[in-house]
């Protein structure tokens, strides 16, 4: 374990450890605020929507599907960054309280386990098709859409580095 692993250990959790720490904040009075995706090249775009989304709440979850998931995904080629990179950087963001790798395609079982307060995704999607939105309604939770800063996101950084264009 290199000296990131041990600075960011608190912040990377799994889904064993995670009823434990959703209790304890839940005991605070916290709201806590769920999102997920792949964020293999994390850009402005990304951090952008963390930043809002962090904002809805006092506690950010972010769930990122594991390397396996993200092959069956997105295909062969990806991730570009593997899991332990890509919880590491965003563990490291200020407004991250935790990051979960899961293995499954869809976040259905981690959304149900966590049960948040607010359920955040992209401004792309409709509330009614996000996974887990009608388990979050259901309890009394909020679904809420983010908007997306144009031009950002990781398969235009790819194409454009396969491409060798400037970015």
């Amino acid at each position: 374990m290199d000296s990131l692993d041990l600075t960011l250990a608190d912040k990377i959790g799994d889904v064993l450890s995670l009823p434990e720490q959703i209790n304890f904040w839940r005991s605070a009075k916290s709201k806590i605020v769920f999102t997920n995706g792949v964020f293999d090249l994390v850009h402005r775009g990304h951090l952008s929507y963390l930043a809002a989304a962090a904002r809805l709440g006092d506690r950010l979850i972010v769930g990122i599907n594991s390397d396996l998931s993200v092959k069956r995904i997105k295909g062969p080629e990806r991730p570009i960054n593997d899991q332990q990179s890509r919880a590491a950087l965003l563990a490291s963001l200020f407004y991250v309280d935790l990051v979960v790798v899961f293995d499954n395609d869809d976040p259905l079982s981690l959304i149900t386990q966590v049960k948040p307060d607010i359920l955040v995704k992209g401004a792309d999607y409709r509330v009614e098709d996000i996974v887990g939105c009608k388990e979050v309604l259901a309890y009394g939770g909020e679904v809420k859409l983010i908007q997306f800063i144009e031009g950002h996101s990781s398969t235009l950084l790819i194409d454009k580095i396969r491409n060798k264009q400037h970015v």
